[in-house]
């Protein structure tokens, strides 16, 4: 790995002076929350080029970063076709669309900041990690969880070894039933086909930080049950309607998944940010209204297309014998708080609601850990986005936690996982990572 880097720093000797440049491919909300980066650090970040190819959502961007027209696309590959134009590109398509924009801009020798899953299946991850490598591109995928306080922090209490040896991680994400049925059910991820599986989709930013709290060990065993529950037709209620807005009243009041009490009453309230602004161009009562009888995600909830997994457990084992679980659920109040606890030889780590503790077996005493409280601290995203700026200012790529191999290894780790739930077996891992 050091020859590599040393091998990256040759290839761009100097430090960047002055803001570094971009083009976005992808205006949809992460790719917006990530442009808005450059907004708020006009000194740091720059957006020069953009591709979308909806017309409200690119010029959402284009309004707010002042993209000039030339460099302004429908089509992401109308952009690669010119003379490289900025230092990096950030990749924020659907995730069946990454490879292709990732494997051209890395030809051109953007580096790459690249939303996860890397790709939606193993081949496509190892083709685009392996087109980086020779052109000295720099890929960093979106794995935001390294980069918080929390997970930093717990990083450091493991690595100082005050816990002693690492023998057994548990990982809980509660999705949210909300959340779930947004993204999940009616949203852009509900179908595997379409999109990719719901732990590669939702979690593959948790096996990351299992494996990286890990540390040198390596998984050895997996396996893993999911069940898509609930969320069928054979639990539609009776007489409901195909649409919510159509429902019944006395069906859609007692329904926590109506989208009057998700959608219609956040407008009524105020609310025209995220989800909202999901499902239309101009969430007001109106449109949104419009979009709920029409759109996707006015369908009702047991007469969707969705397939993924609505709970999914993965039992991990690693060399020394140690072990670790990881939830996902669907159905809870929490949304996205991960649940840690981390049981080592000499204490236990436990993380709730960004909390960290440490418990001492010597001393009998816990200790809150006190976490680094920056500007970052409610703003999804940038500590990953500063990180990877900052890398490249410092022309230092080891700053990069998420780079290509690293978060190659951990997709690996998701794709046996779900080897195992759909053959219902135990996969074996083999030293070089395949299965």
């Amino acid at each position: 790995m050091s020859k590599l880097i040393n091998m990256l720093r040759r290839e761009n000797p100097e430090q960047h002076t002055g803001a570094v440049t971009c083009i976005v491919v992808g205006a949809g909300s992460r790719g917006s929350t990530y442009a808005a980066y450059a907004q708020q650090y006009p000194d740091r970040m720059k957006v020069v080029g953009l591709a979308e190819p909806r017309e409200y959502q690119r010029n959402q961007i284009k309004e707010r970063n002042n993209v000039p027209a030339s460099n302004v696309f429908t089509d992401w590959r109308e952009a690669v076709k010119r003379d490289k134009f900025a230092d990096f590109v950030i990749i924020t398509t659907v995730d069946r669309d990454h490879k292709d924009p990732a494997i051209a801009f890395a030809k051109k020798g953007y580096h790459i900041l690249l939303e996860k899953p890397i790709a939606a299946t193993e081949a496509d991850c190892r083709e685009i990690v392996s087109t980086c490598k020779p052109y000295n591109v720099w890929l960093a995928v979106c794995h935001v969880l390294r980069y918080v306080p929390w997970a930093k922090k717990i990083k450091e209490v493991i690595t100082s070894g005050r816990i002693g040896d690492v023998v057994n991680i548990q990982h809980t994400d509660p999705v949210g039933f909300w959340r779930f049925q947004h993204s999940y059910v009616r949203g852009n991820w509900r179908n595997e086909e379409e999109s990719s599986n719901c732990l590669l989709a939702k979690c593959c930013h948790d096996v990351d930080l299992i494996k990286c709290w890990m540390g040198e060990k390596k998984c050895q065993r997996i396996s893993s049950f999911g069940n898509l529950s609930h969320f069928r037709k054979e639990d539609k209620p009776v007489g409901a309607a195909s649409r919510c807005m159509d429902c019944p009243q006395t069906i859609e009041t007692s329904c926590p998944y109506s989208v009057k009490r998700l959608y219609l009453d956040e407008v009524k309230s105020g609310n025209q940010g995220w989800p909202v602004s999901i499902i239309t161009d101009v969430p007001d009562i109106e449109s949104v209204t419009e979009a709920l009888k029409t759109g996707p995600y006015g369908r009702c909830v047991y007469e969707c297309d969705n397939d993924v997994m609505s709970h999914q457990v993965v039992n991990f084992q690693f060399e020394g014998g140690a072990t670790a679980s990881l939830t996902m659920v669907a159905f809870t109040k929490k949304v996205g708080e991960r649940e840690v606890k981390i049981y080592g030889t000499r204490g236990e780590i436990s993380m709730v609601d960004g909390v960290v503790k440490v418990f001492d077996f010597l001393t009998g005493q816990t200790t809150t850990e006190r976490l680094e409280v920056d500007e970052f601290a409610q703003r999804r995203g940038y500590h990953l986005i500063q990180t990877f700026v900052t890398a490249i200012k410092e022309n230092n790529p080891e700053l990069i936690e998420t780079g290509a191999d690293e978060t190659l290894n951990s997709h690996l780790l998701v794709f046996a996982a779900e080897k195992a739930r759909k053959e219902n077996c135990v996969v074996t891992i083999n030293p070089d990572g395949t299965f």
